[in-house]
């Protein structure tokens, strides 16, 4: 079973200031979204086209924090907002499960006002490859969020993996994911980062 792109996450210590960041520094329009009680998340969205979408997320103060860390590994991440995970849609979870030699995470279901969904979360919030291993996730009822989103011209033109382990990496994903948008280098740190193409130019994050 092959994945495909879902969505990225761009992660922030704070929503309302990253959003204002983003938006002035970049003009990127966000939309939608809301809190996620399992996690103790917030987001924003902005939509990549009819599946795909970009998730600016962070810790919610107003919800408890979760049993285990956070998603995304949030707990432990600071500074300026930036691209801190991918995450793959497949149709049947099991199934896509049963093709990766290697533990990727507890399958939580999870929902979002009407959206339900279920996702791989590791128990202590890091994917595989320091976290450039993508999360995996199954939609069911409620549909899609990129379809719920306002067409604003966004998307995504590449997604950059560096890491140490590029061979090995490389390897994971090939008889998982075919989409030449991506591509994974070697590097002395593991680092994601996206470019989008939006109506007044590239932006990296």
């Amino acid at each position: 079973m092959m994945m495909v792109l879902d969505h990225v996450a761009i992660a922030a210590e704070d929503l309302a200031s990253a959003e204002a960041e983003l938006t002035a520094a970049h003009g990127l329009t966000f939309q939608g979204g809301g809190q996620h009680m399992d996690m103790g998340t917030h987001n924003r969205l902005i939509g990549l086209g009819p599946s795909e979408y970009l998730e600016l997320i962070t810790p919610c103060p107003d919800i408890p924090a979760p049993s285990q860390p956070r998603w995304f590994d949030l707990d432990r991440f600071s500074g300026a907002p930036r691209a801190r995970s991918w995450v793959c849609a497949v149709t049947d979870l099991e199934a896509a499960l049963a093709q990766i030699p290697f533990p990727v995470g507890k399958v939580w279901n999870l929902g979002r006002g009407d959206l339900r969904w279920r996702m791989t979360i590791p128990e202590d919030g890091i994917l595989p490859f320091d976290g450039l291993f993508p999360a995996l996730i199954e939609w069911q009822s409620g549909g899609h969020p990129a379809t719920r989103l306002n067409e604003v011209g966004v998307r995504l033109e590449a997604l950059a993996l560096e890491t140490p382990q590029a061979e090995a990496l490389r390897a994971a994903l090939a008889p998982l994911f075919a989409d030449t948008r991506l591509s994974i280098a070697k590097a002395d740190a593991p680092k994601i980062s996206v470019t989008l193409a939006t109506e007044t130019g590239t932006v990296v994050l």
